[in-house]
């Protein structure tokens, strides 16, 4: 027996794609979808609208917590956090790129093991120190960094926070995806506790770990070649200067 599926509410994915791409207004191009997904699945206008106002009262408190530590940080910066980071990293003359990024590592996948995943991260770690502190290991040696070097270590940065949260969360035994396993496992006859699950997560960390430091070891090689005959002129960070 087939069923007849109905495919027209589907076409709230070709209205917000038609607004993205037209840069409309980003409230509006989500309004519209909702309402033309709602029509084309028969509902009517009473109950769209009692969805809208359910969904928004849900997370009505979601731009607070996403919005609030954005603020927190662009005022640290505006305040020379950028540049009081770089000029700490500086005083440090055996730092460089690579031993720098190789510690955050361990201490990222460290802390993602124990369940610490919101300590590291994007915005709130990677942008504001970071990046600043890894440019400023680079620019202690030497000197001012061409564009597309500097734009392949703020790459390797971020993908350093990424490698020690993904390799490090799956040995904590209350994350999501370990209890998804468990599930999927049961569910095809085979009962393994998520304990054991999380244990097994060891040895494929340790060795990100590993091939993640080998990599970053090497892009100190490479920066070594490419700029280890420039002379690292001494910089200080205007904002700290001025103290």
């Amino acid at each position: 027996m087939q069923t007849t599926v109905n495919l027209w509410p589907l076409i709230g994915v070709l209205v917000i794609v038609i607004g993205f791409v037209l840069r409309f207004n980003p409230m509006l191009v989500v309004a519209l979808t909702a309402l033309a997904t709602g029509f084309a699945a028969a509902m009517p206008l009473e109950t769209i609208l009692a969805t809208i106002g359910t969904g928004f009262i849900k997370t009505r408190a979601l731009p607070l917590i996403i919005l609030l530590p954005l603020a927190i940080i662009g005022l640290l910066e505006r305040h020379g956090l950028r540049e009081h980071a770089q000029h700490f990293i500086g005083r440090i003359r055996s730092a460089t790129v690579g031993r720098l990024l190789i510690a955050y590592l361990f201490v990222r996948e460290t802390t993602a093991a124990l369940g610490l995943t919101s300590l590291g991260g994007h915005p709130q770690m990677v942008r504001p120190l970071l990046a600043p502190m890894a440019e400023g290991a680079a620019e202690n040696r030497y000197g001012k960094l061409p564009e597309a070097v500097r734009y392949r270590l703020l790459a390797l940065c971020a993908a350093t926070d990424n490698i020690g949260l993904f390799f490090g969360e799956d040995i904590f035994v209350a994350f999501g995806a370990i209890a998804l396993m468990h599930t999927f496992l049961l569910g095809s006859g085979i009962d393994v506790e998520p304990l054991h699950i999380a244990f097994w997560g060891i040895p494929t960390a340790i060795c990100a770990f590993i091939i993640h430091a080998v990599r970053l070891k090497r892009f100190d090689s490479r920066l070594e070649r490419e700029l280890g005959g420039q002379q690292a002129a001494p910089t200080l960070p205007a904002a700290v200067s001025q103290e």
